[in-house]
Formats: structure tokens, C-alpha cells, sequence
């Protein structure tokens, strides 16, 4: 994202709080799509956050007559596909040579196949990913999709037909796999953990690189130094605590909430280090669709399977 696209840094201003309140009820549906084109529920919210900016910025040429849901999903499927560019796994989807356009897309019928697809959808070059995604699991019209991803009704016929034949002889679910922390990754976070459940935001900050960036979604994007960030933990009158987890295989950290007598994952954060210092914070507490649409969820050593509705709402 170019920097005259991104949020200013500091507090989102009204008018774009308002914007995403506006269109809530399409971030789930934009989450999923994101989440199962890239790999990563963490990222799939990282990129529906950007290009939620994006169609901020450009809401002067949204043509009002027209359903709001196609224009995001388009420009939100335009990121991921930059996403996927940047980060170098790009495949070649159009290789194989292209069965008949005359077959038609056979519609999976039997309960759970919708499921089934995102869980292996993955396994799919970009463009047959795209349209197995919004005809198999968002219901998009034939011509729909072929505007969301710029080709023909014919070109989302052929695709439609090579990727549900190649998930067709898929039988086990994809294992992403992530190397294991370092040592020193480890007891960075294991100390981040233990100070910030101590309340200690001076020994929080030692940890921290000088410019350092935090993000909590929908909130605040800007420098560590100077932001309401931990203040926002510290004023919390709700019992509360951070953890190890995993979330997808990826590892994070969990805050959790305590709820009758059990702690219990509210909401997802997320550290990346350099240099032996933590150098961005990704907070999602007001994501809480982020946690609901993983497929597993860990905490220390144990699955968490209980989740609160709306991690947001307990966390303010």
C-alpha cells in the first residue's frame, strides 16, 4: 500500500469510524474471503483493514445505484492478490490448458461442502481459489465474479471446472507449517507476557524498539511511543490476562477473559520482532470475527474451544 493510501497515524478520525460501522455487516463475510485467499486469518484481516481504507478513499466514485458488497469484495480481492505477490507465492494459474467452456459447473450439493472448500481451497493457483470461494461458498453470480476478478463468464467457467476437479482429489485438510521460534523470539515474548500481566508498562516498554508501530483495528494506528495503547489495558476493570497461543498454527498471543470459572480466548495480538526488540503490535481485540472464523484456536497447551460472542464488547 502506497503511503498516500494508508490511515493517518494516530486515532481514526469519526467520519471513518462511522464508514466502518456503516458496512459491519459485511467485514465477517470480507474476512472469510480474505482469510481463506491468503492462508491466514491474521492477515486476512490485516488486508480486509486496508482495503476497507482503500474504498474510504474512494467512496466519491462508488456509483450508489449498485450493491456495495461487489465493489468491496473487488477491491478487497485486488489487495489480496497484491498480497500474495509481495509475498513471493504467486502461482501460475493459467499453465494448464483450459478444458471445455461448454462443461457446465457442477454445484456441490452435499451439507458441509461449503466448509470443506475453504479448508482446502489453498491448495488452488489465485484466480481458481477466487472463483471457487465466491461460487461455491459466497454464492456469486457467474457474471459477478467475472467483474470481481477480471476475466470472462467463460474464463470463470474454466476455472470453476479446474479447481473443483483438483479439490476433488484432495483428502486431508493442508497443514501450514511455521518454524519454530527462537530461543531468543521465545523469551522476548515469554517476558513481554509476564510484565504486561504485572501491569510493569515501563518494563513493557524496554522491550519495545524506539519506533516501534501498534495497530489496533478499526482504532489507532501510529508509534508505540506516545500512544493510549497500554493505558487502554491498564484502565480495564474486567479480569483479563495474556497468554501463549496459536491460532491456525500461527503462534500469538491470546488475551483472555475470565468468564464464571474459566479464562477464556477474547481476542488475538500480534508481535513481529527484529533485532531482539518487538518492533509492531497488531491488536484485534475489536475484530472478534477474527477468532470465530479460525479453524483452531490454542492457549498454552490446551485447545480453547469455549469463545465469548463478542470479545470486543467485554474488553471495551
Amino acid at each position: 500500500m502506497d503511503e498516500s493510501q494508508k490511515p493517518p497515524a494516530g486515532l481514526f478520525d469519526a467520519r471513518y469510524v462511522a464508514f466502518l460501522e456503516t458496512i459491519g455487516h459485511l467485514r465477517p463475510r470480507l474476512h472469510r474471503y480474505c482469510s481463506r485467499m491468503v492462508g491466514s486469518v491474521l492477515d486476512g484481516e490485516d488486508i480486509v483493514q486496508d482495503a476497507l481504507f482503500r474504498a474510504y478513499r474512494k467512496l466519491d466514485s462508488y456509483d450508489g445505484r449498485k450493491s456495495l458488497a461487489p465493489w468491496l469484495f473487488r477491491i478487497a480481492h485486488h489487495q489480496c492478490i497484491d498480497f500474495l505477490r509481495r509475498r513471493g507465492v504467486r502461482r501460475a494459474a493459467e499453465v494448464e490448458a483450459a478444458p471445455s467452456e461448454s462443461v457446465p459447473p457442477v454445484e456441490p450439493t452435499e451439507p458441509g461442502v461449503s466448509l470443506a472448500i475453504e479448508h482446502l481451497v489453498l491448495t488452488l493457483p489465485q484466480k481458481e481459489r477466487a472463483c471457487v470461494l465466491l461460487k461455491d461458498v459466497f454464492d456469486y453470480s457467474l457474471d459477478e465474479i467475472a467483474a470481481l476478478v477480471g476475466s470472462t463468464v467463460g474464463g470463470v467457467k474454466s476455472a470453476l471446472n479446474r479447481g473443483r476437479a483438483k479439490l476433488s482429489l484432495v483428502s486431508t485438510d493442508p497443514k501450514r507449517r511455521h518454524p519454530a521460534s527462537s530461543q531468543e523470539a521465545a523469551r522476548l515474548r515469554d517476558l513481554y507476557i509476564e510484565r504486561f500481566n504485572r501491569r510493569d508498562w515501563d518494563g513493557v516498554r524496554d522491550l519495545i524498539a524506539a519506533d516501534a508501530q501498534v495497530r489496533v483495528a478499526d482504532r489507532y494506528m501510529g508509534p508505540v511511543r506516545g500512544s493510549p495503547y497500554f493505558g487502554r489495558y491498564d484502565r480495564l476493570t474486567t479480569p483479563w490476562r495474556l497468554e501463549p497461543g496459536e491460532v491456525d498454527g500461527e503462534p500469538v498471543l491470546l488475551v483472555l477473559g475470565r468468564a464464571a470459572d474459566a479464562w477464556t480466548p477474547h481476542a488475538t495480538v500480534r508481535l513481529e520482532l527484529s533485532k531482539h526488540r518487538i518492533v509492531r503490535i497488531v491488536d484485534y481485540t475489536h475484530c472478534p470475527w477474527v477468532l470465530s472464523a479460525a479453524r483452531s484456536v490454542a492457549s498454552g497447551d490446551s485447545p480453547a474451544s469455549a469463545r465469548i460472542p463478542d470479545p470486543a464488547a467485554a474488553l471495551g
